[in-house]
């Protein structure tokens, strides 16, 4: 009689504990008829306690609970002794409309270990799956404008990449029409630094990127496109180049591919005065974290003794002078009798020892 007792207590104290949680739970039996339930469940669905009781959970509010999904799941959580998660379902409830639920259900020991009851949580998650559905709304729509940028973004480089060629091809008409050397050789320079950002915008378009360049690809390109078009059939010049990896800005390559032209130009004019074999101009570029070093040389002859080192002014050396300040780096000059070198040389080093007095 004790053990009964004893028994009825704990019942009535897990029931009494159910009504007073503040989320919907029912308690239900073997055969999911309503054992108890929550005062929560009763407020939110509209149930009289008195009437609910003792009713199955498939004719409560109307028979909005009786799914063939969570007959079949609750059929199996007694006899396989396991728990179902996360069943969802949305139906139309008479006060409450159209809601979305989340259905936990435990089955119940004794101390026999044997499942009598369940104990089923339910859930209104009706505002979660509206954000959710207005962030995917959200996001298919910034996909959508994503790819009309990209779109646009491609229309456009096209039309510059067209526009480039016909500057390009402008000058170079001009140039073959002019009699004035001056001017012509102007207008062939002119020419070579619209193929020097031509090359660019090239080199983007293939990469698909506009942030960063691969510098190396780039460089190698761009030295094969000035060989082609500036070396003549009388010169044989050699034009390579060779670089560790490392990117730069879109923007900096810019800066840095329209250098390379003016100080190739520079070479294919001053360095092999007359024609030789085995002429070479090399471009380098090597980076280390944000410094980096250009360097383009040539194994000509120097400059001779008491030259003028700037004997290419004029607009080339005034372009290499601003973009090399634009790019907050330095030029140098190495001389010799096998060659010069011109490099520029970005570098962020600051020492921070003390200067001598």
């Amino acid at each position: 009689m004790k053990q009964l007792h004893d028994l009825a207590q704990a019942q009535s104290l897990a029931l009494a504990i159910v009504d007073t949680l503040k989320e919907p739970f029912l308690v239900l039996d073997d055969r999911m008829y309503l054992l108890a339930g929550s005062r929560c469940f009763y407020e939110v669905f509209d149930e009289d306690p008195a009437k609910a009781h003792g009713r199955s959970l498939f004719d409560l509010s109307g028979g909005r609970w009786d799914i063939p999904g969570l007959r079949q799941l609750l059929a199996a959580v007694l006899p396989e002794h396991a728990a179902m998660e996360s069943f969802e379902f949305e139906q139309d409830f008479a006060r409450l409309g159209k809601r979305t639920f989340q259905l936990n259900a435990l089955p119940i020991r004794d101390e026999g270990g044997v499942s009598h009851m369940v104990l089923l949580a339910i859930k209104d998650i009706t505002e979660r799956r509206i954000a959710e559905q207005e962030k995917q709304k959200l996001l298919e729509h910034t996909e959508e404008l994503l790819e009309q940028q990209r779109t646009l973004l491609r229309e456009m480089q096209h039309r510059i990449a067209n526009s480039l060629q016909i500057i390009a091809s402008i000058l170079l008409l001009k140039a073959g029409s002019v009699s004035s050397e001056e001017t012509k050789n102007e207008l062939r320079a002119a020419h070579q630094r619209v193929m020097s950002v031509a090359a660019v915008q090239s080199h983007l378009n293939a990469s698909e990127g506009i942030e960063e360049i691969e510098m190396g690809p780039y460089l190698a390109k761009l030295s094969a496109g000035l060989a082609s078009s500036m070396v003549g059939p009388k010169q044989d010049v050699e034009i390579v180049a060779a670089a560790n990896d490392g990117t730069l800005p879109s923007s900096h390559a810019v800066s840095v591919g329209l250098i390379v032209t003016e100080l190739i130009m520079n070479a294919i004019k001053y360095a092999f005065p007359q024609a030789r074999t085995s002429a070479r101009i090399r471009v380098t570029f090597e980076k280390a974290r944000s410094d980096w070093k250009l360097t383009v040389s040539d194994n000509g002859g120097g400059r001779l003794l008491g030259e003028n080192s700037n004997s290419s002014i004029g607009l080339g050396t005034a372009l290499i002078a601003a973009l090399a300040k634009q790019l907050d780096a330095q030029i140098s000059e190495t001389s010799s009798p096998t060659g010069l070198a011109v490099a520029v040389t970005r570098s962020t080093f600051e020492s921070h020892l003390p200067v001598a007095a």
